[in-house]
């Protein structure tokens, strides 16, 4: 695959992140959307549905992990670093997503650091920021 052709592919996954991103309001059941936008530290956690908050969360996630991973792909075209980052995104949605349910089944009210960040790992591609470089680095190592 030529240079161009690798580019305009991962710009067309960059935007299909971005509208992933875009559309999160009307794709994603998450209360915790407009409550992080508008939240003060002093106010109490929205209430939601356990089950449906965690399967859109999952949805989500694996919406940014097929097209992270497709990223991935094409800038590296290496079978084993598909392989390693896969097995990184299985392993961390596991401890974030059990994280992510501890900490909103148990805040306490004007303690929403932890969760917030959590919940950005789970739904926005930051794995991808981290990994191509990391990949890159250890590729030209």
């Amino acid at each position: 695959m030529n240079r161009i052709n690798k580019l305009v592919l991962i710009v067309l996954l960059g935007c299909l992140l971005l509208a992933i991103r875009g559309f999160e309001d009307s794709l994603f059941y998450d209360p915790f959307l407009s409550f992080f936008k508008s939240t003060k530290s002093n106010k109490a956690l929205p209430e939601f549905e356990s089950f449906k908050l965690i399967a859109n969360i999952a949805w989500r996630y694996l919406m940014n992990t097929t097209v992270s991973l497709g990223i991935m792909w094409i800038v590296f075209q290496k079978i084993e670093i598909l392989k390693l980052a896969t097995l990184l995104y299985i392993v961390l949605f596991i401890a974030l997503l059990v994280t992510f349910y501890f900490l909103a089944s148990s805040e306490a009210t004007g303690q929403h650091m932890a969760l917030f960040y959590v919940r950005r790992f789970l739904i926005q591609p930051l794995l991808l920021l981290i990994l191509i470089p990391a990949f890159y680095f250890q590729k030209n190592k």
